[in-house]
């Protein structure tokens, strides 16, 4: 008789567990944050080239010595990553000057940051970046 409650306790007990564990799967994943990831583009694209290219020469022009170099730079990587990702695969930008423009620009600053990330940009590389950037940001206004 013993043996036959503490089965039927144990049962119990169980199932009590399965259908409030059933209860907070239910109820606690719609009152969960959504955890998306940080995006500052806008979507739309004359607007988000001409910030990001505001944001690069603004970082770029940053001398050596300034505090806050190393945290534009991390958001320079971050800048051109979310760029390029938001616009390489929409085949109504990615085939515009103005994006091939904006993509050598953002690939060879990007690639310094990540190849060289403790040294200056060389005065070479800013003049073509702005150059390029310049240019991107005078083809967005232009084509929009």
């Amino acid at each position: 008789m013993i043996s036959a409650f503490h089965h039927l306790s144990t049962r119990l007990v169980r199932a009590a567990l399965a259908i409030c564990l059933g209860l907070c799967l239910i109820f606690f994943q719609f009152t969960a944050e959504a955890n998306a990831a940080k995006t500052f583009m806008t979507g739309d694209f004359v607007k988000d080239t001409i910030s990001v290219s505001s944001t690069l020469k603004e970082t770029i022009t940053l001398p050596k010595e300034d505090k806050g170099l190393s945290d534009a730079e991390k958001e320079a990587v971050f800048l051109i990553s979310d760029y390029i990702s938001r616009y390489r695969n929409r085949s109504q930008v990615n085939t515009s000057t103005t994006f091939t423009t904006m993509q050598t620009a953002l690939n060879a600053l990007s690639g310094h940051y990540k190849t060289f990330a403790n040294r200056p940009v060389p005065e070479k590389l800013k003049e073509r970046l702005n150059k390029e950037l310049s240019k991107a940001e005078k083809l967005a206004v232009r084509d929009n």
